[in-house]
């Protein structure tokens, strides 16, 4: 299914410390966020005077590092499922154990970047780890089948999912490179913004009528609209 929009690129906010060098030594490193994502992520980082961006094979692997002075206050209701050869790879590069999944009897073990973002690491042999690592972009959500249905018609793509599974989830969204776009059930609702959002092409008035809502619309500063979905995460849309 072709939808009313195109995949661009991720976004995650990073309050890094400002008052840091950039040399990746120092834990209040404005970058670290940024340098500890393309590790994990097996992306390049690309310093820009701020937070820095990562860039892979195409646009669509791309994580845009936005600076914003609020720290981390909940759980992030937007994670990233990484592959990795072993706990310990990542956790050399910055991040922390929150569950292993030993103890949870899941596939996964939950884990938290430099900044506590939580993440999920799905382990394999080294030798099966792909170089571009992420492989899930999952969303806390209210009603994930009516959210998910919704991201099918903006992006297309296949929708998969079912009451007797709990979940739903995308496959083959055009231009996305992650293997899985999934929307899990949370009891709590949404109450700050996502610390990750996402990027798209398409049109402002199309996706209004598609029952998103514009939070920002585009200026000479910025050049795009900041948008949400009908569960309010934050999207921008960049007018093709």
């Amino acid at each position: 299914m072709t939808g009313i929009a195109r995949w661009k690129e991720l976004c995650s906010d990073t309050a890094g410390d400002t008052t840091g060098d950039s040399s990746g030594g120092a834990l209040g490193d404005v970058e670290r966020l940024g340098r500890f994502w393309a590790a994990a992520a097996g992306l390049d980082f690309r310093p820009d005077g701020e937070a820095g961006d990562l860039v892979g094979p195409s646009e669509g692997h791309g994580i845009a590092m936005c600076r914003v002075p609020e720290a981390m206050s909940v759980k992030h209701r937007v994670h990233l499922d990484v592959y990795a050869g072993s706990v310990d790879e990542l956790v050399a590069k910055g991040a922390s154990v929150v569950l292993p999944a030993e103890e949870s009897g899941f596939r996964w073990t939950v884990m938290a970047d430099p900044e506590g973002g939580v993440f999920c690491a799905f382990l394999r042999p080294p030798d099966e780890v792909p170089g571009y690592r992420v492989h899930g972009l999952v969303v806390d959500s209210a009603d994930p089948e009516s959210i998910a249905r919704w991201w099918h018609g903006v992006l297309g793509g296949e929708l998969r999912g079912g009451a007797d599974q709990g979940w739903w989830w995308l496959a083959h969204v055009p231009g996305l490179p992650i293997r899985s776009f999934d929307f899990v059930p949370v009891p709590e609702p949404k109450t700050v913004k996502n610390r990750i959002h996402w990027d798209v092409y398409g049109a402002r008035d199309d996706l209004i009528a598609a029952g998103a809502t514009v939070l920002r619309e585009r200026d000479q500063e910025t050049g795009w609209h900041v948008m949400a979905d009908p569960e309010g995460n934050e999207f921008c849309v960049f007018e093709s």
